[in-house]
């Protein structure tokens, strides 16, 4: 991947990642919405689901995000990345080593989540397109997460040259904070994924990322 594609950077300004529980009609609905509200790339968590659960609702989401040419990533799971012919595979730091992901996934993208120095310049090493990095504020999303906060990301941004997403308890109040520390985008789950109005949501988070809605 050429890690200094300007469309890359582009698609990761408003990055949506997922919850666990939307039932699959609601699920592409809040999709559907969000991406009409500037969303340039959707991220699929699915940690409990079944592969073949998994893999049928990665083949929806394939469509969706296809049809509204944005980027659509799986997280964790490289097999059904591969059979959903996504764009991509986000991976963390228990998960395979992203230089192990990348022989077999040559072609696609790879991100890694980072919470410290160490971890992006290892993931940057590695070949990694972009990373995830936080907590940048504390998050009821994900529990086990690690603080790296806005300090954290801004000298993770200084130190590596592939483009970072600030992910963990962002919404429109503190969004532009992150971008200022340096950030590419912000990724975001319950500020989008449990508002009543997805696409108006994500409209807020567009304009603070100066992105325009897909409709």
């Amino acid at each position: 991947m050429n890690r200094s594609d300007g469309a890359l950077r582009e698609a990761l300004r408003l990055y949506l990642v997922t919850d666990e529980t939307s039932e699959e009609k609601v699920l592409l609905h809040t999709l559907r919405e969000a991406i009409r509200g500037g969303v340039g790339t959707v991220q699929l968590r699915r940690k409990n689901a079944r592969g073949r659960d998994f893999v049928t609702l990665g083949h929806a989401v394939r469509a969706l995000t296809r049809e509204a040419g944005v980027r659509f990533i799986v997280n964790d799971r490289v097999d059904v990345a591969q059979l959903v012919e996504a764009d991509g595979v986000h991976i963390g730091q228990e998960d395979l080593p992203c230089d192990a992901v990348r022989k077999l996934l040559p072609n696609m993208l790879i991100g890694v989540s980072a919470a410290t120095l160490d971890e992006a310049l290892r993931a940057e090493a590695q070949g990694a397109d972009y990373l995830g990095v936080g907590a940048v504020y504390r998050t009821s999303t994900k529990s086990d997460a690690r603080s790296t906060g806005l300090a954290g990301l801004e000298a993770i941004a200084r130190a590596v040259s592939i483009p970072i997403v600030g992910i963990g308890g962002i919404t429109p109040a503190n969004a532009a904070a992150v971008f200022a520390s340096g950030a590419a985008g912000v990724a975001v789950v319950s500020a989008i994924m449990h508002a009543p109005d997805p696409r108006r949501a994500a409209q807020y988070f567009a304009q603070i990322g100066g992105v325009d809605g897909n409709g």
